[in-house]
């Protein structure tokens, strides 16, 4: 697709990489159930982006909650990028003896994305952990990482409800994330690889399903951005979480009938 934009008397053409329209989504699939041994798990792929989000139940709280006496329980999220995730390997943190700067930053974004739609006092006396395991990285991977970790708790608290063990899920709502940037100087939604690196501008945007605002991250990339870029940005978010819900939606739905993926089902998604 070719967009054109006006800038004074001159008109700039702009083609993306991958030839999608400025307000196309990458193409978004879920595999329920791909991890056995969690609670809650979910394979999400956003284009070339892969990530496996996987929840898991422990029937405790942290310390810190016992000793101030907090009720209810608590969500927590760990995020990784794997060793061959990226083109060139990435050393695992703990060669490095500490979790990078970039990782703790992501992993915080998603527990408290998730925290915010999740109601922890009616969770009970547990846990929830959260994975998210970085299988393939082609941008975005932030975004993909709270989209299917909103799947994989609200597969795990379904079957927390099936077996009897709280009366309704603690998920009030869905949420989601999706990426906008300004890529050659046109506003564009869920930037791959190419376009984050490039782009002049690049925003993570986290909503609920009722388009009712979690977080948004945004910067110009030694660069400045107008107040109407960034509406055109918030635009295409909203649009693009619209179609992502549903997606979620839909894959909730068919964990409850899925049955564990295997392997082959596994490759079956990175085709």
């Amino acid at each position: 697709m070719i967009a054109g934009r006006n800038i004074g008397i001159e008109i700039l053409i702009m083609t993306r990489p991958d030839k999608r329209e400025i307000n196309e989504l990458r193409p978004i699939t879920f595999t329920p159930n791909v991890a056995p041994h969690a609670t809650g798990s979910v394979l999400v792929s956003f284009g070339d982006t892969r990530v496996i989000c996987a929840c898991t139940v422990e029937e405790n709280i942290p310390g810190w909650m016992k000793y101030q006496k907090v009720k209810g329980g608590w969500l927590t999220a760990e995020y990784s990028m794997l060793p061959y995730s990226t083109l060139d390997r990435k050393r695992r943190d703990i060669s490095q003896g500490k979790l990078d700067g970039r990782s703790s930053e992501i992993q915080r974004l998603i527990g408290r994305s998730l925290r915010a739609v999740v109601d922890l006092k009616a969770l009970g006396h547990r846990t929830l952990w959260i994975d998210c395991d970085v299988l393939q990285a082609d941008g975005g991977t932030r975004t993909a990482s709270i989209t299917g970790g909103a799947v994989a708790v609200a597969i795990a608290l379904n079957k927390l409800v099936a077996e009897g063990k709280i009366k309704k899920s603690p998920m009030n709502k869905l949420i989601a994330a999706v990426s906008a940037g300004v890529y050659r100087e046109v506003p564009v939604l869920d930037l791959n690889y190419p376009e984050d690196r490039d782009a002049a501008v690049d925003f993570n945007v986290v909503l609920t399903e009722d388009l009712e605002f979690v977080e948004i991250q945004g910067a110009g990339e030694e660069s400045t951005f107008s107040r109407s870029e960034m509406d055109q940005m918030l635009d295409l978010s909203e649009a693009g979480i619209k179609e992502i819900v549903e997606l979620q939606k839909q894959a909730i739905s068919d964990a409850e009938s899925a049955k564990p993926a295997d392997l082959q089902g596994l490759a079956d998604a990175f085709q």
